[in-house]
């Protein structure tokens, strides 16, 4: 007799959140189960086969501020949503990082008195160690950890945690050898991010960077990422407004950064996934000046990048609120391409600190054995 298809909803509030996701849905199956999906995401986590039944384009928010406006709408999806789950039980339940909401969530389904396992994947606050969001993982869900760092954390209080490793890992393996570029050329990965406030502070000056770094390598082009429609448009609207550049407009991250020689990447997941592809890099990010202050307030660390932040050196340079000028970055993204040697090196070192190469596989059948399979 056939196993009846296992039934895993999974919330999702961003791009990374909607890879990791996939990913681990797709090694889901891998392991043999036949898995049912469906869930709250967008187009990646769509072309994975789970089903949608709420969208959540425009969620992300840059920081506490830009996020207050949002929250009446996320309450009232997040309560539709612990109702719907309490009314028709999954045999699983997937959270991928998206601490705002999806903690919301967890608290909900569990005030209904649902008692479906809740995978919570990617806990928020890697490095914030916050013991009382710890607290409120671990009592509602089964918190599952990509870093050891937060492994730790939770251990340190006598929470329960597993961890496996960084699913990315299993993934992203290194590309080939590249050959140096040609003095005059090469070709750079512009990656702004998928929020619109990223998307409006970022991609000018990473095209004004483009533009400075033409005088010096005529010959260079870029390769441009959006992360889903809606940050194609605008992309294609900046690209409109001014001066031609050498510029091709793709539709993933991974795809940009395959082919290139050097990146300027937002800092998040996908300065990860160029470090494990061994693509020289440089980070940027730029808040609101309002929300930087909160975020000094809050956040005393060295390194906001996963690479600097798990090696605990700074392996990615980081260009962030005024430092991120075009010529800053420029000069950057120069040094990228000129000596990538050392900064190699270090994501080598990375790929070891992050876990084993079948951490996805280990994640995957965490889940099913929490599902009960």
């Amino acid at each position: 007799m056939t196993a009846a298809p296992l039934r895993v909803f999974v919330s999702t509030g961003e791009a990374s959140g909607e890879l990791l996701a996939a990913d681990l849905i797709g090694a889901m199956r891998t392991c043999g189960a036949n898995v049912d999906a469906d869930g709250i995401g967008g187009e990646r986590l769509e072309a994975a086969g789970v089903r949608l039944s709420q969208r959540s384009a425009g969620w992300a928010s840059m920081g506490p501020l830009d996020a207050v406006g949002k929250i009446p709408k996320l309450l009232a999806v997040a309560l539709r949503t612990a109702v719907a789950l309490r009314a028709h039980p999954r045999d699983l339940i997937v959270l991928v990082d998206f601490g705002a909401f999806n903690l919301r969530l967890a608290r909900m389904i569990r005030t209904l008195g649902s008692t479906t396992p809740i995978m919570y994947y990617f806990p928020p606050g890697a490095w914030l160690d916050n013991p009382g969001r710890a607290r409120s993982v671990a009592e509602l869900c089964d918190p599952v950890t990509a870093f050891a760092h937060q492994r730790d954390f939770y251990q340190s209080l006598g929470l329960p945690i597993s961890y496996h490793g960084h699913p990315l890992v299993s993934t992203i393996p290194a590309r080939a050898p590249r050959p140096a570029p040609p003095a005059g050329g090469g070709v750079v990965a512009l990656l702004p991010g998928s929020r619109p406030g990223e998307i409006a502070r970022h991609t000018p000056r990473l095209l004004n960077a483009l533009a400075l770094l033409r005088e010096r390598r005529p010959e260079i082009t870029a390769v441009l990422a959006a992360a889903d429609s809606a940050a194609y448009a605008a992309f294609e609207e900046l690209l409109r407004l001014r001066s031609p550049l050498p510029v091709e407009l793709v539709r993933s991250a991974r795809e940009a950064l395959v082919s290139s020689d050097a990146a300027a990447v937002a800092s998040g997941t996908a300065v990860l996934e160029a470090a494990l592809l061994e693509v020289p890099l440089v980070a940027l990010y730029v808040l609101s000046e309002a929300t930087a202050k909160v975020a000094r307030r809050v956040y005393h660390r060295p390194y906001v990048t996963l690479p600097n932040l798990v090696l605990d050196e700074p392996v990615v340079p980081e260009l962030l609120q005024d430092d991120a000028t075009p010529q800053a970055l420029a000069d950057a993204l120069e040094r990228a391409l000129a000596a990538p040697d050392a900064q190699l090196a270090g994501f080598r070192r990375l790929r070891d600190a992050l876990g084993p190469p079948d951490a996805l596989e280990r994640c995957a059948r965490f889940a099913l054995r929490l599902a009960g399979r």
